[in-house]
C-alpha cells in the first residue's frame, strides 16, 4: 500500500512559507521603518524590539527551501532558475542587512552608514520577495520538465507591482509590532506610519484581486463562475471585516490589535493565492502530485521533519515569550 504524503508536505511547506512571511516580514518591516526614525534614541528602541528574535525568524526560510528541494524536486528545478536574480538579490540583501545589524553597535564611528545599510537592506530584500511572489503567480515558460525562459522573465509590470506592494505590507506588519513593543511618541509616530501603509496595502489587495484573474482564464473561472462566486464571496467579506478592524485599531489606543489585523490581512491574502493556484506548485504547468518526489523519499524525510518542526515551534514560542513586553533603550542587544 502506497501512502500519499503530498497533502502533509503541502501543509508543512505552506506553514513554513506563511511563518516566514509573517515573522521575517515584520522584522523586515521594522527595518524599513527604521530609516524614518527621528533620532538615535528611537532607532535604538526600534532595533532592540527585534534584536532577540530577528535571526531565528529566518529558520522558516531554510525549512521551506530544503522542504521544496526534497519533497518537490521538479518544482525546485524549475523555480530556482526562473527566479534566480530576485532570489540572489534577496539573499545578498539579507546578508548585508545582517552585517549592518551587527556593526551598528560595534562600529559606532560609522553608525549612520550602518543605519542606512540596515534600512536599505530591508527595502531590497522585501522588494525581491515581492517580485518572487508576483512572478510565481504569473507563471513561467516551461517546456517538458525544464524552464526555457530567461533569468529576466520574472521582472514584469505585475511582479514589480507586487514588489512595491510587499514593501508596504511588511511595513504594516512592522508598524503593528512597534505599536505593541513601544510607547509614547514613537508609538504614536508608528501609528501614523501604519495608517499610510494600510491604505497602500488595501489598494494593492484590490488591484491584485482584479489583475490576477485578468492574466489567467483558469483563475478567472475559479473565482467568477457559478456557483464558485457565491462560495468564495465569503473571502471578500472577511477581507473587508479585517480591513475595518485594522483601520479602527490603528486609530484607537489598542496595542496588540494593529499587529493582529495586519496578520489577518496577510493570512486572508495568502488563502486567496492558494485558492487561485491550488493544486499547482509550478503555476499553469505542474500540480503538487506531478512535481513530488517518490513516496519512499517523502516518507523518509517526514520522520526527521516531524521531529524537527515541534522543536522549531517551541524554540520560536519560547523566544517570543521570554522577550515579551515593552522594549527599553537601555536594555537590549549589545
Amino acid at each position: 500500500m502506497i501512502i500519499d504524503f503530498v497533502p502533509l508536505w503541502t501543509v508543512i511547506l505552506g506553514t513554513a512559507v506563511f511563518f516566514y512571511v509573517l515573522l521575517d516580514g515584520f522584522d523586515l518591516g521594522v527595518g524599513i521603518l527604521y530609516g524614518f526614525a527621528k533620532n538615535r534614541k528611537n532607532r535604538t528602541l526600534i532595533m532592540n524590539s527585534i534584536a532577540p528574535v530577528w535571526d531565528g525568524n529566518e529558520t522558516w526560510l531554510v525549512l521551506g527551501s530544503i522542504g521544496l528541494l526534497a519533497a518537490f524536486p521538479l518544482a525546485f528545478a524549475i523555480l530556482i532558475p526562473a527566479l534566480y536574480f530576485p532570489i540572489l538579490i534577496m539573499l545578498l540583501a539579507l546578508i548585508f542587512r545582517g552585517v549592518a545589524f551587527e556593526f551598528t553597535y560595534r562600529d559606532t564611528e560609522h553608525a549612520t552608514f550602518w543605519d542606512h545599510a540596515f534600512c536599505i537592506g530591508s527595502f531590497i530584500a522585501t522588494f525581491a520577495q515581492g517580485v518572487i511572489l508576483g512572478a510565481f503567480i504569473q507563471g513561467f515558460a516551461v517546456e517538458g520538465r525544464k524552464f526555457i525562459g530567461t533569468s529576466f522573465d520574472c521582472f514584469t509590470p505585475f511582479s514589480l507591482f507586487t514588489g512595491f506592494a510587499l514593501i508596504f505590507g511588511y511595513a504594516l506588519l512592522g508598524a503593528g509590532w512597534l505599536i505593541l513593543k513601544t510607547e509614547g511618541e514613537l508609538q504614536q509616530t508608528t501609528r501614523q506610519q501604519g495608517r499610510w501603509c494600510f491604505i497602500a496595502v488595501l489598494i494593492a489587495i484590490v488591484m491584485v484581486s482584479f489583475w490576477t484573474p485578468l492574466m489567467d482564464n483558469d483563475i478567472a473561472h475559479r473565482w467568477f463562475s457559478w456557483p464558485n462566486v457565491a462560495y468564495l464571496s465569503i473571502i471578500s467579506v472577511i477581507t473587508i471585516a479585517i480591513a475595518l478592524f485594522e483601520w479602527r485599531s490603528l486609530n484607537n489606543h489598542s496595542e496588540i490589535a494593529p499587529f493582529l489585523g495586519a496578520i489577518g490581512l496577510f493570512l486572508i491574502s495568502y488563502l486567496g493565492i492558494a485558492i487561485s493556484l491550488f493544486p499547482m506548485i509550478v503555476p499553469h504547468h505542474f500540480t503538487l502530485w506531478q512535481a513530488a518526489s517518490s513516496s519512499d523519499t517523502q516518507a523518509f524525510l517526514i520522520i526527521g521533519t516531524l521531529f524537527l518542526l515541534p522543536i522549531i515551534l517551541m524554540y520560536s514560542a519560547w523566544s517570543y515569550w521570554v522577550f515579551r513586553g515593552k522594549v527599553r533603550a537601555d536594555v537590549g542587544y549589545h
